[in-house]
């Protein structure tokens, strides 16, 4: 189990804003989807697509802010940003068709991207010598927040009424802005001047831009716990609906107990090359049991979902704490926020096609698509220690960011520990 409280007062504030502010995102990530689809009563397939469009619009904010951040200061951006997402989740209530669903999860989505941009200079200011381990730590706290709002998510569907489903939505709205607050008593940071050379290195390093499309790709894993389970329970499977909470609490549960032994043992970009290998690899083997779970008994149903949903979370274990290792310690330190933008691309690149690919595959094609998508995941692990090698390579160590290897503004060692960057 990590640590129940961080080390300094600063890391304090942190974990605690965001505690407050996950236990909104698990009433969203537990039954969101299920709100558009039972409350607003709009197709799956078109909330795929509303969700697929708002990832694309995240993309383009991420780095901007990730940017703004590095040179105005992170703390008054990363508030800012929860602000707009309060407000945007909070419109989720009048939503009564297609157009005003995709003007609303587009702002939110937005938000969301250039927030986490906005937060990564402030674990690196506040994480101490090894802000990786305070990274684990925090989406460990995430995932404790994460657990309770999937309980209140779980009467939500239950009960199943659009009075519900809408006390949900201004609870989620709620806690984004509380979350905020909380942050006030936060130091500031302050901005780091530019260095020399092109504005947006991140955007001309190649290997790391590399690495950030195999995450993309992987981190589609995200939603299907959030996305493809619940939607598979509710209209493959006769398991019972109460099951969704069940299997959001079994994934968030794990991760409390273990994210932060899981990265103890990935201390390099090498390190974490293997760590994508192993989770592709369990990924492969849970969405072959997600799909044996259609047609057969409740109880088998019930017990093959929660198996798999345990093998998936091993697999994120891994998945998240070789992302932490790569992005962070490839990063460096004037350009923190613009370079865990342009990583943060991957992530909505997931939240773009994920969600509509997932439903496609998954629930439209059904039992066959769980295969592909889980060979995907195998593939993508698979390509990444290559990945990996490429980049510490002599040659590919010259071309990054377009700068030579002795320009005095990038530094590689073999082992985060010495190069003094971090998550």
């Amino acid at each position: 189990m990590p640590r129940l409280m961080p080390d300094t007062r600063p890391q304090r504030v942190l974990a605690a804003s965001n505690f407050v502010y996950t236990i909104g995102s698990g009433l969203h990530l537990t039954a969101g989807v299920l709100y558009f689809t039972e409350a607003v009563h709009l197709p799956a397939a078109r909330v795929g697509l509303g969700l697929g469009v708002a990832g694309l619009l995240a993309l383009v904010l991420g780095v901007t802010v990730g940017h703004l951040a590095d040179r105005h200061g992170a703390r008054g951006i990363y508030a800012a940003t929860l602000g707009v997402q309060a407000l945007a989740t909070a419109g989720f209530v009048l939503v009564d068709g297609f157009w005003p669903f995709v003007l609303a999860v587009c702002a939110a989505a937005a938000a969301k991207a250039a927030g986490t941009a906005a937060r990564s200079p402030l674990i690196r200011h506040y994480g101490g010598e090894r802000p990786q381990e305070f990274r684990a730590y925090l989406r460990a706290v995430t995932n404790v927040g994460i657990s309770l709002g999937a309980v209140l998510a779980g009467w939500v569907v239950q009960v199943g009424t659009l009075t519900a489903y809408q006390l949900m939505v201004v609870g989620n709205a709620i806690a984004f802005v509380v979350s905020a607050v909380i942050l006030f008593p936060l130091p500031p940071v302050a901005p780091v001047p530019a260095a020399d050379g092109p504005r947006w290195i991140a955007l001309r390093d190649r290997p790391y831009l590399l690495l950030t499309v195999l995450d993309g790709i992987m981190a589609i894993q995200f939603k299907v716990l959030t996305v493809a389970i619940p939607l598979w329970i509710v209209g493959a499977t006769t398991a019972p609906h109460w099951l969704i909470s069940v299997t959001m609490l079994t994934g968030t549960v794990l991760v409390v107990a273990f994210q932060v032994r899981a990265g103890r043992n990935v201390t390099s970009p090498a390190a974490g090359a293997r760590a994508y290998r192993r989770a592709g690899a369990a990924f492969l083997v849970a969405c072959s049991l997600i799909s044996l779970s259609a047609g057969a008994p409740a109880w088998a149903a019930a017990a093959l979902l929660v198996v798999a949903v345990v093998i998936h979370t091993v697999g994120e274990l891994w998945h998240s704490a070789a992302g932490f290792e790569v992005s962070f310690a490839l990063a460096p330190p004037h350009a923190t926020g613009q370079y865990l933008g342009v990583f943060g691309l991957g992530a909505g690149l997931a939240e773009a096609f994920g969600p509509g690919l997932l439903i496609a595959l998954c629930i439209t094609w059904g039992r066959p698509g769980w295969y592909v998508v889980g060979a995907m995941f195998a593939l993508t692990g698979l390509a990444a220690p290559a990945v990996v090698r490429r980049i510490g390579s002599p040659s590919a160590t010259g071309r990054r960011a377009g700068t030579a290897p002795d320009n005095g503004r990038r530094r590689r060692s073999p082992c985060p520990r010495t190069t003094g960057l971090g998550h």
